[in-house]
């Protein structure tokens, strides 16, 4: 048995259970992080902390439901087929720790989705950023922020 590759399996399965974990509490409590996605949108934490910095960024607030309501639907779609081609990639390299896949295209699924993985939590750092959620959601930014090394550690992982 190559204990790179089950490695790599094991690796590339905690993201994938954590991320679908979070995929199924997105569709059915929506409530729970749709509030949250909203309040960046709207910068309404920095509005109320922090008035004087909010005034000068103020015209990058989005504060349309229906688009709040399809950038979280956005977000949970995004986060669902990242969920899925981890899953896939998962099964792969399983099937080529157990000699029935060739481990380069294991290797190529698995990475696919750590790629998709780092992208998600990147995006949400790059757009919190536009929406200065440093001000007032630190802890969103820092759990983010460690989100997307977990997935560049994963596809540093998966390239050896």
């Amino acid at each position: 048995m190559d204990m790179t590759l089950l490695a790599q399996t094991v690796s590339l399965a905690l993201p994938a259970a954590w991320l679908t974990t979070g995929v199924r509490d997105n569709i059915l409590y929506p409530p729970v992080n749709e509030v949250f996605t909203a309040q960046v949108l709207t910068m309404e934490r920095m509005r109320e902390e922090y008035p004087d910095e909010y005034a000068r960024v103020a015209h990058r607030s989005i504060n349309s439901r229906a688009w709040q309501k399809g950038l979280f639907r956005l977000i949970v779609v995004s986060e669902a087929a990242t969920t899925v081609v981890l899953w896939a990639g998962v099964v792969m390299l399983a099937l080529s720790v157990l000699g029935f896949a060739l481990p380069s295209v294991a290797r190529d699924v698995a990475m696919l989705g750590a790629l998709m993985f780092t992208c998600i939590w990147a995006m949400f750092t790059i757009v919190g950023n536009h929406f200065s959620y440093w001000f007032s959601h630190e802890g969103a930014q820092n759990t983010h922020f460690q989100l997307m090394l977990w997935g560049i550690g994963n596809m540093i992982f998966l390239s050896l």
